[in-house]
């Protein structure tokens, strides 16, 4: 977990210039319009609205580590039993079918979520906000080299979005790099073989600036994963993370988690070495396995975390309203930062 290890002089020169409750609102709000804009525009997507809640025992929430517990209750009509969103993963490629959407056309919404196991610190809250997205491609498509290309357009969204809060809202002290650099995360583990993954992170990307992480999910050689990911949609070898260094807390950043999807074949064989063949009688996997859904790529982009990134903020409480514990309250406090 990561630990509160803020210098002062990081609060001197940054902190001390913190903006007011609500002139921090109209730039979160200027933010999120110029990036939602430029990422349509980038990956030719069609905003579409989003569920909050989904039937529980269809397959079409996402699972994510396989531990956290969704939120539940039941709905008075017919006594049905609903669960919040924790992303929407899975939704958002059955949905691609049912719109009738083309190859390398795809839709993005707003994606709020609760996630109520989270530990919660300067980057974690238990309310997770973000633009989930998925667009068509075909059979032909699932390689690196067209990841790596989503990957440049998405980073080259981030580099514009950069530019136009310099510009007109804040201009910030650190830049990203020109280019996104791409590691495996074996190669990543071959390269820092004492450290744990998140320092591996941390020592990467504070050497490289902006890094791709690449195949999360895979035990690697070590016998151990780098992280978790749910074995039912990114194909492991064809995913990754978007991570980029910041300076205002010393640690690798995560910005977006996207991938390749499953395909039949992935998907029982990640199925099988996360021992859950019991979903494979789920309505949504039954649609991959019988090959009824397209092939597709998507992922996630924090809007917090990206607002929270472009503003300079200390802590991700102060770009969304959120319900914080005890240990973040005193170290608001004693940071003087005002919480949304």
């Amino acid at each position: 977990m990561f630990k509160f290890k803020i210098k002062s002089y990081l609060l001197e020169e940054v902190y001390f210039m913190t903006n007011s409750l609500i002139k921090t609102e109209i730039q979160i709000k200027e933010i999120k319009d110029f990036f939602e804009k430029a990422l349509a525009s980038k990956l030719n997507l069609t905003r579409v609205s989003a569920p909050l809640f989904l039937k529980c025992n269809t397959g079409l929430n996402d699972n994510l580590n396989g531990t956290e517990r969704p939120v539940k209750f039941e709905i008075l009509a017919d006594k049905i039993e609903a669960e919040v969103v924790q992303s929407l993963a899975k939704w958002k490629r059955w949905s691609l079918k049912r719109y009738g959407f083309n190859p390398y056309t795809g839709l993005y919404t707003d994606m709020n979520a609760i996630r109520r196991d989270e530990e919660l610190d300067n980057i974690h809250s238990i309310y997770v906000d973000q633009w989930d997205w998925e667009k068509i491609i075909f059979k032909s498509d699932r390689n690196k080299e067209y990841l790596k290309k989503t990957v440049k357009d998405i980073y080259e969204v981030f580099r514009e979005t950069e530019q136009f809060v310099n510009s007109n809202l804040n201009p910030i002290s650190f830049k990203l790099p020109e280019n996104i650099y791409f590691i495996t995360t074996q190669e990543l583990e071959d390269l820092y073989p004492e450290l744990s993954p998140k320092e591996r992170e941390n020592e990467i990307c504070k050497d490289k600036g902006a890094v791709f992480l690449m195949e999360v999910g895979d035990l690697l050689k070590s016998g151990i994963k780098h992280d978790g990911r749910s074995p039912d949609y990114d194909d492991w070898h064809l995913n990754g993370d978007i991570l980029v260094w910041y300076p205002v807390l010393n640690i690798a950043y995560e910005l977006s988690s996207m991938g390749i999807r499953v395909d039949k074949e992935t998907l029982e064989k990640q199925l099988g070495k996360s021992n859950c063949k019991n979903r494979t009688n789920l309505e949504f996997h039954q649609e991959i396995l019988k090959e009824r859904l397209p092939y597709t790529i998507g992922g996630g982009i924090g809007q917090s975390r990206i607002c929270m990134y472009f503003l300079n903020k200390l802590h991700i409480g102060e770009v969304q309203s959120s319900i914080w514990d005890e240990k973040n309250k005193k170290f608001s406090f004693k940071n003087n930062i005002d919480f949304l």
